[in-house]
């Protein structure tokens, strides 16, 4: 009984921060292992000569690595972030930049750069969306006494919003849109003024208008759209509903979608589809509310925050999980036009996977500091009654 209550103290004191939802990404990425297993069968047979327990195995040490990634990264003292932040965003420009000129080019877009030496590649999207959150709930923290009035406090974080949205939106217009969505979430947050957030949605239109201009993905953004538009089923929409449908309250079982056998990427952009077919109603219902609550969760952080860098940053760091998470599900159930995304913790990834862990990790390092704050509060204030009641004596 003392070696079970040590080892529950060992574990709490290394996993430190909200402990709901620790709890809710390692089940997560549980289901994960099972579903991407069963949904890389054809892609076994195609690129790896049929071992099927290849992207198992590949699957489960990159999620490893996200967790490690997550756990040092709730470590550190989220105000580090924010002088981080700086450099990470400086970083991301050229990146961006090259990754459109010289990337690796899969589905018609170059995403991807290939570190060289080596046969792993990076996507530097997931990296500055990383660094614009941060910076943006940076920027505004230090300026909440001038935002209302001085039009100078403003102007950067339009900026940087705009290039580095525009930047991306040349690969990937779907990131793009979620990190847009989400600077305006923080804006809104962080109450600046309406005039500005009019401002806000003019430089996301010049920077939409840029990246679909120049972009690679303006003919398969426009068909997507109009498709979308004028209720067309494309063949990915087709095979997603037929997934969803034939599932029923609990499913076929693992592995035993027939989907996956047709579904383009049903391991990344459709994973929700073969959950769905698989697990049944019940297994939809519980990864919406396994997102739900990682919201609930993510906004108790943002209120019970002391400072307004940690609220900012944990919103910013919530809200962009969640959209991205919804906006999946609804390409799937088809509310909403083919983006290409991947579900946050469940879907095949290598970035994807690392910077979903580092955000989390980011979230649960404000949690963490604030609690690690509110305890030495309340020793500061232990210690002086017990010195008051000393001297009393």
């Amino acid at each position: 009984m003392q070696i079970e209550e040590h080892a529950t103290g060992s574990i709490y004191r290394y996993l430190q921060g909200d402990k709901v939802i620790w709890a809710i990404s390692i089940i997560l990425s549980l289901i994960s292992i099972l579903v991407v297993y069963s949904a890389t069968g054809n892609l076994a047979f195609r690129s790896a000569d049929g071992d099927t327990e290849h992207f198992l195995i590949k699957h489960t040490f990159l999620i490893i690595l996200g967790f490690v990634a997550m756990f040092f990264a709730h470590r550190i003292d989220y105000r580090f972030y924010s002088k981080l932040s700086r450099y990470a965003l400086l970083a991301s420009i050229p990146l961006l930049i090259i990754t459109w000129q010289f990337g690796s080019n899969i589905n018609e877009a170059s995403r991807w750069i290939v570190i060289p030496f080596t046969s792993f590649s990076f996507q530097p999207s997931d990296f500055a969306k990383l660094a614009l959150i941060s910076n943006v709930a940076s920027m505004l923290s230090k300026r909440q006494m001038r935002i209302r009035d001085d039009q100078r406090a403003i102007n950067p974080m339009l900026i940087w919003s705009g290039i580095v949205c525009g930047l991306i939106g040349l690969t990937d217009w779907s990131s793009a849109s979620i990190l847009f969505l989400t600077i305006l979430l923080l804006f809104f947050i962080g109450r600046v003024p309406v005039k500005y957030l009019g401002m806000m949605l003019v430089v996301g239109a010049m920077a939409g208008s840029f990246a679909f201009t120049f972009g690679q993905r303006k003919d398969t953004v426009s068909s997507r759209l109009s498709s979308f538009m004028n209720n067309k089923v494309s063949f990915q929409s087709e095979q997603a509903f037929l997934a969803v449908s034939t599932g029923g309250m609990f499913g076929k079982g693992s592995g035993n979608s027939a989907a996956k056998n047709f579904l383009p990427h049903p391991y990344s952009d459709f994973i929700f589809a073969i959950i769905v077919e698989e697990y049944g109603m019940f297994g939809a219902i519980v990864i919406i509310a396994a997102f739900l609550i990682i919201l609930y969760r993510g906004m108790l952080i943002v209120s019970n925050s002391q400072r307004a860098f940690g609220g900012l940053l944990a919103a910013g760091l919530t809200f962009s999980l969640v959209l991205q998470a919804f906006i999946h599900m609804g390409v799937v159930v088809g509310v909403l036009p083919i983006t290409g995304l991947p579900l946050p913790l469940l879907s095949m990834g290598g970035t994807s996977l690392l910077f979903t862990g580092m955000s989390i990790g980011m979230l649960l390092s404000v949690s963490r500091t604030e609690e690690l704050g509110e305890d030495d509060s309340l020793r500061r204030n232990l210690k002086r009654r017990v010195i008051s009641r000393n001297n009393a004596i």
